[in-house]
């Protein structure tokens, strides 16, 4: 009939919506046999626990604005009405403030494991980019929900962080302003915040289809480094990769589960457990574990406008980085050089990491000016040097010669993968 589209689904049903609106013909296409490299390793597990993670978080955030009160008066006494009267209040929360690390967990390996592999070079540049503003909205959407809780920590971390932007000489001062809601952290601060922590997941999800969406434009990249070039380099991504990703699924979960049932307050401050008191400063206000590299390059700036601009800028160089990478390889297995600099780029970022967490004195003060110097340096100086200089090892004529070095027959590919029977 004109004006339908040709569906495949058995089911009478599902074949009567898929004709009108062809969403089971769109999922088969881009999830079942769609081509992908027959190489990949568990580090492409990532992407997928990612979007995992943040589906959960955005069910349990649900569920917890619920029962929450943005009030600068009720604030904490809300939260403690989840934990102790709420049915599975204690799971929910617990469950959302350490999936918050959890997501932050996969999000830096899957960002680590593009920098090994090369994910960022041609053709993949603006997937690399929606990624960046990914982790962006990610930091600034966990700022925003760190202070909801409205303990000390909360409190003074919002107040310190909002601070940094009256660095900027004109514009700094409204800023804070208009963050604040006034002209001290306080209950308008918190409005704000719980508006936009609700409302800044939902961005990220818009952000993660347009992801997904650029990467199945331009495909996956792959442990080589190549391009697919026939085929037999790929898999239907169902059921080779599905299943994979369970796996990798199946760990996550039970790691996640470990932290909520054994050690739920592991990644979090004693001093969030004390009511928010302006007249009382912590000892210490120390960002969260995810956000420590970039706190540890703010206070290795002794001038606090460069700090605010080294910190953003440790951030917005990654926008820019498939432009400073010169090399035409992708994939640090053939680029030895680039290997030992990517692992010490590991190396000086959990160094900053360390550094956040400590005083900004004696040798941290050291330790954070190298890890911060060696940071900028890698990005800005050695890859672009080592485009240059480097001699990389040959390359494999294609995917499946190192995978199927001595033959044995083709295996299944997209292109001959059954079309589907049922949903």
């Amino acid at each position: 009939m004109a004006g339908l589209h040709k569906s495949d689904v058995k089911n009478p049903v599902l074949n009567w919506i898929d004709t009108r609106l062809p969403i089971i013909t769109m999922m088969n296409k881009e999830y079942a046999v769609f081509p992908t490299p027959k190489n990949f390793n568990y580090f492409w597990n990532f992407g997928a626990l990612a979007t995992v993670a943040l589906m959960l978080m955005i069910v349990t955030g649900v569920f917890l604005a619920m029962n929450y009160t943005p009030d600068g008066g009720m604030a904490f006494d809300s939260v403690e009405r989840i934990m102790r009267d709420v049915n599975y209040g204690w799971l929910l929360r617990y469950a959302h403030a350490n999936g918050a690390s959890m997501f932050f967990m996969v999000v830096y390996i899957h960002i680590f494991r593009g920098l090994y592999y090369g994910s960022y070079k041609t053709p993949r540049e603006l997937l690399w980019m929606l990624g960046v503003v990914i982790l962006l909205l990610m930091m600034a959407t966990a700022f925003m929900g760190y202070v909801l809780p409205w303990g000390q920590m909360s409190f003074w971390g919002a107040t310190v962080i909002t601070n940094l932007f009256s660095a900027f000489p004109i514009v700094g001062g409204p800023i804070v302003t208009w963050l604040w809601g006034g002209f001290a952290v306080g209950d308008p601060t918190l409005h704000r915040f719980f508006s936009l922590h609700y409302l800044l997941p939902f961005v990220i999800l818009a952000v993660v289809f347009l992801h997904v969406a650029a990467l199945h434009i331009t495909g996956s990249n792959n442990p080589l480094g190549i391009d697919v070039k026939s085929p037999q380099d790929t898999l239907p991504f169902h059921p080779y990769y599905t299943v994979k990703d369970s796996v990798g699924l199946c760990v996550f979960l039970m790691v996640w589960a470990g932290f909520v049932f054994f050690a739920p307050n592991f990644f979090g401050d004693p001093d969030n457990y004390i009511q928010a008191n302006p007249l009382q400063t912590p000892s210490e206000i120390v960002p969260e574990w995810y956000l420590l590299p970039f706190y540890a390059i703010l206070r290795s700036v002794p001038n606090k406008l460069g700090g605010v601009c080294m910190m953003f800028g440790a951030i917005l160089v990654l926008f820019v980085l498939p432009w400073l990478d010169t090399s035409p390889v992708r994939s640090a297995k053939f680029r030895p050089l680039y290997r030992i600099f990517f692992w010490v780029l590991a190396v000086a970022c959990v160094a900053l990491a360390a550094v956040g967490a400590h005083r900004p004195e004696g040798l941290w003060v050291v330790l954070g000016r190298v890890a911060t110097t060696y940071y900028f340096l890698h990005f800005l100086v050695i890859l672009p040097l080592l485009g240059k200089i480097e001699r990389p090892l040959p390359l494999p004529e294609s995917i499946s010669q190192p995978v199927v070095p001595r033959g044995g027959g083709p295996l299944p590919t997209a292109a001959t993968a059954k079309p589907m029977e049922k949903p």
